[in-house]
C-alpha cells in the first residue's frame, strides 16, 4: 500500500512538471508585457509610450541611451544580445543603424496596416523596418550674423573660411547619416574629398548637432549643419534664428526618419506588432508633430491639425531622397572616419 502511494506521488509530481513546462513558455511570452529599446530622445518618447500603456494595458519595460552615440550604444547592444535577445522592439532615433541590424540577422519582418501607410522610400520592402516621423537636415542661420538667404548660405559654403560654420562630428548621429547619404549619391572619393575640403578651409567640428545649434545660438558661428529638432529648440528660445534645407545636387533634400523594428526570436511577439503599429499610426505621427521636436509625419494625416511649421517641412520631406541604398555604406563611412580619427 505504501508503494502504491509512492508510485501515484511520483506520477503526479511527473504531471505537475509536465504541466508547469507547458505554461512557462506561454507565461514568458506574456501579452501583457514588452521590451523596448529606445535612442530616441527619452522627453520626446516618454509621453508616447506611456500612451501606449494607457491605450494597451501593456507594461512596457524600456532601455533609453543618453550618449550622443546613443543609436550607435543600443545597435551595437543589440548585435551582442543576438542569440539571447532581450528586446522586442528597437525604436531607433534614426535609419542607419537599423539597416545593419537587417543585415546582421537581429530583425524579423512585420507588414502591418502601419507599414502601408508609409510611403516606399520610408520603409523597407520586406518588412524588417519601417520609418515614421522624420527630422530633415538644414542649415541653422543667426540671422543676427548674415542674411537669412538660400544665395548667402552659398556664398558662405564657397568662402575661403568656414571658421564661421559649424559641422557635427560625423563619426555617429545624423551627421553620419548625411555621410552615408552623400557616399551614395556623389561616390566615395568625392565624399571623401568633400570631407577633407571641408576641414581644409576650417570648419568647426563640433560634439553633436545641438552644440552647432548653441554655437549659431551664441554667434560664435554664422551658421552650421543641424537637424529640424535642434533648430527648433533655439527658435522657440526667441533665437534670431532661421533655417534651409540641405539640398543635395539634384535639388532633392535629406529626410530622417525615426524607424521601428521587431527583434528576431523576441519573447513577446504579440505585443511588438501592437507597439509597432502604435508607432506607426497617424495619431502618434501627430504626437510628435506637436512635440517641441516638430517631427515630421511620413504617413497621411489630417493637415488641418499641421501648424505651420510642420507643413513647411512636410514639402521638404516629399522631395527627399530615399535612403536605404544611402545605408548600404554605414559600415564603409564609419570605418573610414574612425580610421581618420584615431589616425589609423
Amino acid at each position: 500500500m505504501a508503494q502504491s502511494r509512492s508510485s501515484i506521488s511520483i506520477l503526479l509530481f511527473i504531471a505537475v512538471a509536465l504541466v508547469v513546462a507547458a505554461v512557462a513558455p506561454v507565461l514568458t511570452r506574456s501579452d501583457n508585457q514588452l521590451v523596448v529599446y529606445c535612442a530616441h530622445d527619452q522627453v520626446l518618447a516618454a509621453g508616447v509610450i506611456e500612451r501606449f500603456e494607457q491605450e494597451s494595458g501593456i507594461q512596457v519595460d524600456v532601455r533609453y541611451d543618453e550618449e550622443a552615440n546613443k543609436s550607435l550604444g543600443l545597435t551595437q547592444l543589440l548585435i551582442t544580445e543576438k542569440n539571447a535577445p532581450r528586446a522586442d522592439v528597437f525604436w531607433n532615433n534614426q535609419l542607419m543603424g537599423t539597416v545593419r541590424l537587417k543585415s546582421e540577422g537581429i530583425l524579423q519582418p512585420y507588414r502591418g496596416f502601419g507599414w502601408e501607410r508609409i510611403p516606399e522610400g520610408f520603409r523597407d520592402a520586406e518588412g524588417y523596418w519601417t520609418g515614421f516621423a522624420a527630422r530633415s537636415r538644414v542649415f541653422i542661420i543667426n540671422t543676427d550674423r548674415m542674411p537669412a538667404t538660400v544665395a548667402a548660405v552659398s556664398e558662405r559654403l564657397n568662402a575661403v573660411s568656414l571658421k564661421k560654420v559649424a559641422i557635427a562630428e560625423p563619426l555617429f548621429g545624423t551627421t553620419l547619416s548625411h555621410y552615408c547619404v552623400l557616399a551614395d549619391q556623389l561616390g566615395f572619393s568625392e565624399l571623401q574629398q568633400w570631407h577633407r575640403d571641408l576641414r581644409e578651409r576650417g570648419i568647426r567640428v563640433v560634439r553633436g548637432n545641438s552644440m552647432v545649434k548653441d554655437m549659431v545660438v551664441e554667434g560664435i558661428c554664422d551658421m552650421g549643419f543641424t537637424d529640424t529638432d535642434d533648430a527648433f529648440a533655439a527658435i522657440d528660445a526667441g533665437a534670431p534664428i532661421e533655417i534651409f534645407p540641405v539640398r543635395l545636387s539634384d535639388e532633392r533634400t535629406i529626410c530622417l526618419p525615426n524607424s521601428v523594428a521587431m527583434i528576431a526570436g523576441c519573447r513577446h511577439p504579440e505585443s511588438a506588432r501592437r507597439f509597432i503599429e502604435f508607432l506607426l499610426s497617424e495619431e502618434t505621427e501627430q504626437q510628435l508633430a506637436d512635440g517641441t521636436g516638430r517631427q515630421i509625419p511620413l504617413g497621411p494625416v489630417d493637415e488641418t491639425q499641421l501648424n505651420d511649421d510642420i507643413l513647411r517641412l512636410t514639402d521638404w520631406a516629399a522631395n527627399a531622397v530615399p535612403l536605404a541604398t544611402a545605408a548600404t555604406h554605414h559600415a564603409a563611412v564609419q570605418q573610414w572616419l574612425t580610421a581618420e580619427s584615431t589616425g589609423r
